[in-house]
């Protein structure tokens, strides 16, 4: 090989690998997912609230629980957005208490999607005796108030951070195992699965190597949009007073303070904006997702 050979097939291969990176099935979401305005806007949306919330601590050293003036301070220098019923920092409580409210949605979600994959997965593979029982268990959940069965759940096991999350995540999943269903049983009888199945693949196999990849694109999707209502879920706890009182969240600054709404509108408002705005950023981005994963959507287009 002379020494021109050398780069030349350097750059070749180069060439060759970004070109199978912008035909592999994420090279093409991600452009699809870049030509939706929505997701774009949704994702440098929440890119920002979640950089505010790990950066701010940093760079504003307030403690949100401490008492830093009097009670109904209005935004000014002291207090840049004010100060609540106790003389606590809203801004500081808005840094810090992002962190939590966004953790407590994005492992409620986790946890919603993983019994949704669970169960939805082995009704829609198996069917017959195994769907009935789980459908039925399903349904039974999905009857049941969502909100009030969490708020149950917080009243027995008490209002600590990590019970909310658990409870949001145990009643939220119903949602993620009715599509992972559907998209069992689309796949099951494709010819490819029977193919794999002909070969002898066992049922584990089929289940994590065959089905579940070709079922992810909308689990995706799901997730993406549960974390937004694990998101309201938390708020509303803590507006109805069972949110956990030492450690600052969005729901819980509402929750405190919703009764001085008319004495001190800022502390109400700024929290109920930033909960505005991470759920609408986290729906555009999920938006976004369904349009450049759905292959349907992405022929029209």
């Amino acid at each position: 090989m002379t020494t021109l050979e050398a780069p030349t097939l350097t750059i070749v291969s180069a060439i060759d690998m970004r070109a199978r990176r912008a035909t592999s099935p994420a090279g093409i979401a991600m452009r699809q997912f870049l030509k939706s305005p929505s997701g774009v806007v949704g994702l440098c949306l929440l890119a920002l609230i979640i950089v505010g919330t790990l950066v701010g601590p940093h760079l504003y050293r307030v403690d949100p629980l401490d008492l830093v003036g009097a009670p109904f301070m209005p935004p000014d220098s002291d207090a840049w957005l004010g100060t609540d019923y106790l003389g606590r920092d809203v801004l500081a409580g808005l840094i810090y208490g992002g962190r939590a409210t966004l953790a407590v949605g994005a492992v409620a979600a986790l946890i919603t999607i993983a019994i949704g994959l669970l169960i939805g997965s082995l009704s829609g593979f198996f069917g017959g005796v195994v769907d009935v029982v789980l459908v039925k268990i399903t349904e039974f959940f999905q009857i049941l108030p969502p909100l009030l069965f969490a708020m149950v759940l917080v009243t027995l096991f008490g209002s600590k951070l990590s019970t909310i999350t658990v409870a949001i995540g145990a009643v939220s999943w119903t949602s993620a195992a009715r599509l992972t269903r559907a998209e069992f049983m689309r796949l099951r009888d494709l010819d490819f699965v029977k193919a794999s199945r002909a070969a002898g693949a066992s049922d584990r196999h089929l289940m994590l190597r065959v089905l579940l990849p070709n079922a992810l694109p909308a689990v995706i999707v799901s997730a993406t949009l549960a974390i937004g209502v694990a998101i309201l879920f938390e708020g509303g706890l803590s507006f109805l007073g069972l949110g956990d009182p030492n450690v600052m969240s969005w729901g819980l600054m509402l929750g405190q303070n919703r009764n001085y709404i008319l004495d001190a509108w800022w502390a109400v408002i700024f929290p109920g904006m930033a909960i505005f705005l991470a759920v609408l950023a986290i729906s555009l981005v999920g938006d976004g997702l369904n349009d450049a994963i759905n292959p349907r959507l992405r022929r029209r287009s």
